[in-house]
């Protein structure tokens, strides 16, 4: 896991000016064996099911930031670290009885935590940047421009709405409405320019010195630009596509009640030969 993002405070502070210092992650001690760091991540994606921790500075540092200006490895159980686990609109789902229609992914979905630091250990060999303040715009910039670019990744979940809202228009007997196409027509043309902007930084990428490859910075930020605003225009046409029940829909539970789902299923059809199962999936 990448731990870049410090809750920060202030934000026209910088790490030193503000009036508690752990609000940027930042060596409190050290001795002969290695440092130790407090202070906490925030948003951290994929933190819990992750091996290591690699924390990192979140923005550009000072001479007054050097006890910040830190890049070290930890284990993800390491002693003195706590996650508090961040919070999806669905959860209350899990515990409603609807295991397998409301929750949608319900073995692989996402997640994200809290990582608040205190005092936690760092060996010398785990520590790549210590004091080091002038490199951390650099970092952030190179870390920044490999995430921005991976951002491509939420085509694939544009891929899976496009799908689905295809699917829903079928089930709604109007898959060849002229409106509805027009539609789908936009989504696949919104998700296909934030893929296209992906895979050109990568193509546009160069050699360093080191031999490793950087992808074109410009091209990344356009991808994440992109992310930032077309995959809410895709989600809205999808629920204009699929209609109110999307938000109204009842839960599995009263699906599967013996009085109401039988009602429910009458009354939430489609077009002939779709089972209304399919259709609430």
């Amino acid at each position: 896991g990448g731990a870049m993002t410090d809750p920060k405070g202030d934000r026209s502070k910088g790490p030193s000016e503000q009036d508690d210092p752990d609000l940027f992650t930042r060596i409190v001690d050290s001795d002969e064996k290695g440092v130790y760091v407090s202070g906490a991540k925030a948003h951290q994606t994929g933190c819990i099911n992750s091996h290591w921790i690699i924390l990192m500075p979140t923005i550009r540092l000072t001479q007054n930031d050097k006890e910040y200006a830190i890049v070290g490895a930890i284990p993800a159980d390491v002693k003195g670290l706590t996650y508090t686990y961040g919070r999806q609109s669905c959860d209350t789902r899990v515990m409603e009885g609807g295991g397998d229609i409301d929750l949608g992914n319900a073995k692989f979905g996402g997640q994200e935590a809290m990582m608040i630091l205190d005092r936690v250990f760092i060996p010398w060999d785990k520590l790549f940047m210590n004091g080091e303040f002038e490199f951390a715009s650099m970092l952030v910039e190179r870390f920044t421009c490999y995430h921005r670019r991976s951002y491509v990744c939420k085509t694939g979940l544009g891929d899976v709405l496009i799908g689905a809202a295809a699917t829903i228009a079928d089930y709604n007997g109007v898959p060849n409405v002229s409106h509805i196409k027009d539609k789908i027509i936009e989504m696949t043309h919104l998700n296909e320019t934030i893929f296209a902007a992906g895979i050109a930084s990568s193509h546009q990428g160069h050699k360093m010195k080191s031999g490793v490859y950087l992808n074109d910075d410009m091209l990344a930020q356009v991808c994440k630009h992109n992310v930032t605003r077309f995959p809410y225009e895709i989600s809205r046409l999808a629920q204009d596509i699929a209609g109110g029940l999307m938000v109204t829909l009842p839960s599995e539970k009263d699906f599967r009640h013996p009085e109401a789902g039988p009602m429910l299923k009458k009354y939430l059809v489609g077009r002939k030969g779709v089972d209304v199962e399919n259709r609430m999936r």
